[in-house]
């Protein structure tokens, strides 16, 4: 069976996106070239960051239709976040909310990424 172990997003400027990611992950590359920069994350998952001016990027898609999410222990943790990373300058694209599963908002990386955090359903 496969199973996914690497999410890749398609930056303009490879290394700030880096320094974006490296403050809001809390932690360095674990490689970083001009054209590609990865994170390994505990979880066993490499979340990476790829140049769209790379010699050998090919690509024929265009905007964001997809999120990466950051589940969360509970509730608390979720409205914890939403002000942290409002204090921080992070654009929200859908503000603090309740859904079905739960508390949820959803900002966004300097390229437009979404990145939504929630806790698990149930």
């Amino acid at each position: 069976m496969l199973s996914p172990n690497l999410v890749l997003f398609y930056v303009e400027d490879p290394m700030a996106s880096a320094r974006f990611y490296t403050d809001l992950l809390g932690r360095e590359p674990a490689a970083a070239f001009p054209a590609y920069v990865a994170f390994d994350l505990e979880n066993g998952l490499t979340f990476s960051l790829w140049s769209t001016a790379a010699r050998d990027f090919v690509s024929s898609g265009t905007g964001h239709r997809s999120e990466i999410a950051f589940m969360v222990k509970d509730d608390a943790e979720v409205e914890r976040l939403y002000a942290d990373w409002q204090e921080r300058g992070l654009t929200i694209e859908q503000d603090l909310k309740t859904a079905v599963f739960g508390r949820t908002f959803v900002a966004l990386d300097p390229d437009g990424h979404r990145l939504r955090v929630c806790r698990p359903d149930g």
